[in-house]
């Protein structure tokens, strides 16, 4: 064999590699997405501070969005990526009007390196360890709301849905009219101004009975303090259940199935 087809052979042997090594998920992700998402586990004090969503993040909702549909969710990377829009987001709206959305990267990334990345993505995020953490972290969120809830009840299946609807506002899927946010927007002024009027009563009332419990005051002089706070509960609840009423009203059957698909089941 002459030096001609060695070096022949010798070169063919080497291009597959050499065009694995720069189609690599790993290497394309670092490359085209380093520079905003951070890539490794978030500490929880990290968070705030980020300048875009951690990947781990953006996976764990979008898997959620997509109900872990691999297919589904592939399609919606390389879409928004190209085509990035608001109306799209599977983040929380207040985590959109916090970093604002994404700058498209159509013709930035290849179509078939964006493939790559997408399954890649896919395949190596939310790491295992960010799926415990954001779910401890959602469960203590969750536990010290019901510590400082001014209502009587407090069970999912009478959800919070101004919070709910705050966090969908601008997805597409939810797809709010201009007239249903106008309206919603009241009732949740009124629901706010008047929940935080009781809050303060409360904290007065509730305050002045561990003050007489350390004082070892009697129970009958503490009894119409806890008697006032059960009424100020009660007068909580029932703006809780007016929100309720007047939002579900404002609502289609098809944006509550959305917001709270397991409601009534």
């Amino acid at each position: 064999m002459n030096i001609r087809n060695i070096l022949l052979l010798s070169t063919l042997f080497l291009l597959p590699s050499t065009i694995s090594a720069d189609q690599n998920g790993e290497t394309l992700i670092k490359k085209h997405c380093a520079t905003c998402h951070m890539l490794s586990v978030p500490n929880p004090e990290m968070i705030p501070t980020l300048k875009a969503p951690a990947m781990d993040a953006v996976l764990f909702h979008l898997k959620k969005a997509m109900n872990n549909d691999y297919n589904k969710s592939k399609a919606f990377i390389l879409d928004y990526v190209q085509n990035p829009d608001v109306a799209k987001s599977v983040c929380e709206s207040n985590k959109v009007a916090k970093f604002g959305v994404m700058p498209s990267q159509k013709g930035k990334v290849s179509e078939e390196n964006l493939t790559i990345i997408a399954d890649y993505m896919l395949e190596n995020y939310p790491h295992k360890k960010f799926v415990k953490m954001i779910t401890a972290m959602l469960t203590n969120g969750k536990m010290s709301a019901l510590k400082g809830s001014p209502f009587l009840m407090n069970q999912d299946a009478l959800p919070h849905l101004t919070k709910m609807l705050i966090e969908n506002w601008d997805k597409g899927a939810l797809g709010l009219t201009p007239e249903q946010k106008t309206k919603l927007l009241v009732v949740r002024k009124e629901t706010m101004s008047g929940v935080k009027q009781v809050k303060a009563k409360l904290a007065t009332f509730e305050n002045d009975i561990i003050e007489a419990l350390v004082d070892e005051e009697a129970l009958k002089i503490m009894q119409p303090k806890v008697e006032e706070v059960a009424k100020l509960k009660a007068q909580a609840t029932m703006i809780h259940l007016k929100c309720l009423k007047e939002s579900v009203e404002i609502l289609t059957e098809e944006q509550l199935e959305y917001l709270l698909p397991f409601w009534g089941i």
